[in-house]
């Protein structure tokens, strides 16, 4: 029987592998491998039909030894409790890795937006705000956008939040409409941060940017904007995927084309046609021969079924756990190099860290300020993991939780606390 993939798992076995490399006694760092808090509520909605249902829902913070926790709130029918705390985590190392003062937390309710209309949507956001309320706020716990959520749902939970404490607390979420508070460029932050790393990875490896061939793997917020990013900086996007499959053109993709075909968000690249379109699958996709491979989907996509037929150079993990460790043994003993997510697709908490920043101080930065600062953010972490990986002669993985745990171990032990 094929065993069940278990994401926290990975977190667990990375987290003791670096901890190991730093000389860590067990009690030092063992409360990483345990979350802080968890919560699992149910939310009644009345649905548009008449009937009612029950949908559930998780809040975990995995760490606050930095600061408060951090991350996002899914909205997809496979959230589960194991990839709740598995997100928390990543979430928490993420944030080290680039040295905000974040812990990490996440969110998810077990739900199919795509099939829900807004008034739902509306309903079980703000049922699901007031169930997490006291877990949550701008000193205790900051929930972003993430898969099946977006700027109006932050918008909706922001609201719910203050008619609980009877005034507004812009600081609550983060990915907020610019008009209630948010950032700009928060939208194409984690793009951005993805397309900062692979120009870092590139510099180092002595490759062009002009003309290299990348494959983009979800075409979603993070997938589209690498794309779009990708694209106007020269570099040849040669395949592109949503949930119904994916398109390739050896020659370039007209991704300008394509992204004007998908917004709207309601068509699909299985009905994309145009001149030397080939349409393939998601799995197809991620074997093509490319020198850039960016998994922007979900978890468990490079796993240990598929890793000896990826026929990348590199990896960019713009989703996050992309990869299993099981694959990230076989693409390096392949010398396939991976870039991982806790530092790859980190841009989002980032600009997330500086809309919280700019709601406090009710400030307002421009946006070629936010990008400018999240680019020496990112280019600042990706030299210190490419430093320290090659100084221990080991992985960018590797490189980033020696960074991130031990940070988090520091902040801990600084406090009195192990």
């Amino acid at each position: 029987m094929k065993q069940q993939y278990n994401p926290y798992d990975n977190v667990l076995k990375v987290v003791d592998h670096a901890a190991s490399m730093l000389g860590y006694k067990e009690k030092e760092y063992a409360i990483l491998k345990y979350p802080e808090r968890e919560l699992q509520v149910s939310m009644p909605v009345v649905m548009d039909d008449g009937s009612l249902k029950v949908f559930e829902g998780f809040r975990v913070q995995h760490s606050t030894a930095r600061g408060p926790a951090k991350g996002g709130v899914r909205f997809h029918p496979g959230v589960n409790h194991d990839e709740v705390k598995a997100l928390a985590a990543w979430m928490t190392f993420k944030c080290a890795v680039v040295n905000i003062p974040y812990g990490g937390g996440k969110g998810g309710i077990i739900c199919d937006p795509s099939g829900m209309s807004e008034r739902e949507l509306h309903a079980l956001t703000s049922k699901y705000t007031a169930a997490i309320a006291p877990l949550i706020g701008p000193e205790q716990d900051i929930p972003a956008p993430d898969v099946g959520s977006n700027a109006h749902v932050m918008a909706w939970m922001m609201d719910t939040y203050s008619m609980l404490k009877g005034h507004s607390v812009l600081g609550v979420v983060t990915g907020k409409p610019i008009g209630l508070g948010g950032i700009l460029g928060r939208n194409e932050a984690t793009g951005r941060g993805v397309m900062f790393t692979i120009n870092n990875l590139l510099k180092k490896e002595n490759r062009p940017i002009e003309g290299t061939s990348v494959v983009v793997q979800g075409m979603g917020n993070v997938g589209s904007i690498t794309a779009k990013l990708l694209h106007r900086q020269g570099m040849k996007i040669i395949a592109v995927s949503d949930v119904s499959g994916g398109v390739y053109d050896p020659n370039g993709l007209d991704i300008p084309g394509i992204l004007a075909y998908l917004s709207g968000g309601k068509n699909l690249l299985k009905d994309f046609d145009a001149p030397g379109i080939n349409h393939i699958s998601n799995a197809e996709l991620l074997e093509l021969d490319t020198t850039v491979l960016v998994p922007a989907a979900l978890e468990n996509q490079i796993n240990g079924e598929n890793a000896e037929r990826i026929k990348t150079k590199y990896v960019v993990e713009a989703a996050n756990g992309p990869t299993t460790l099981e694959a990230d043994d076989i693409l390096q003993a392949r010398g396939i190099k991976l870039v991982p997510d806790i530092l790859a697709n980190a841009g989002g908490v980032v600009v997330s860290y500086f809309e919280w920043v700019q709601n406090i101080q009710e400030l307002c930065w421009s946006e070629e300020r936010v990008n400018s600062e999240l680019k020496n953010i990112m280019d600042t972490a990706f030299e210190a993991v490419w430093e320290i990986a090659e100084q221990r002669d080991t992985t960018l993985r590797t490189g980033a939780y020696l960074i991130s745990v031990k940070r988090v171990v520091e902040a801990r032990q600084g406090r009195g606390v192990f």
